[in-house]
């Protein structure tokens, strides 16, 4: 059977062979025009260039919910282990958290080295812009500042601190069921 290519090679992709160039016979494509290649650098591109929002209240911000400063200023962990349950999405418990940040805290007096690490893991799963400083240099400087943000940040995204994930998952899902459903209004037909 004769085939209409000089080369042998039939290609089955339907964009037209390079002119001027000589292509290989082995079958293999050599140019980056693949579809799958450039759908993934496409996305690629997309998630690179999505823009980082601020934070929705500033690092000194501390006495707009003056209960939960109060309660950073005297028991940081309690505050941290609300955030990092919130963070991971129900995977670590607040109480182990806040256990694990009162026993760094007490070992090294370091706590923010394990607590900076949250800031930047919900830095990434909300697109927040490092402001005014790395997430590191911020819970160095100012732990209890940068803890209380945080919570403030969750809170303002709609979570309820003390209920803990699972507690703000259960309540969503009662709000979605309890939403009514509008009715279906087919075109030319009036309510």
């Amino acid at each position: 059977m004769a085939s209409l290519n000089p080369s042998g090679y039939e290609k089955f992709s339907g964009s037209p062979p390079k002119q001027g160039k000589e292509a290989a016979t082995t079958g293999i494509p050599l140019s980056s025009s693949n579809q799958y290649f450039n759908e993934s650098c496409e996305t690629n591109t997309r998630l690179q260039t999505k823009t980082r929002v601020p934070w929705s209240s500033g690092l000194c911000d501390c006495f707009s919910d003056w209960r939960n400063c109060c309660i950073t200023c005297w028991c940081p962990c309690v505050t941290f282990g609300q955030i990092a349950e919130i963070v991971d999405k129900g995977s670590s418990s607040c109480g182990v958290n806040g256990a694990l940040y009162t026993l760094i805290a007490c070992v090294t007096g370091c706590a923010c080295c394990y607590s900076c690490f949250y800031r930047s893991k919900m830095g990434q799963q909300y697109m927040l812009k490092k402001h005014p400083c790395g997430d590191c240099l911020v819970h160095c400087c100012c732990e209890y500042c940068a803890l209380c943000q945080e919570y403030r940040e969750l809170k303002t995204r709609g979570y309820d601190l003390s209920i803990g994930w699972h507690g703000n998952m259960e309540k969503r899902s009662r709000e979605v069921a309890m939403t009514p459903i509008p009715p279906v209004v087919e075109d030319g037909m009036s309510r």
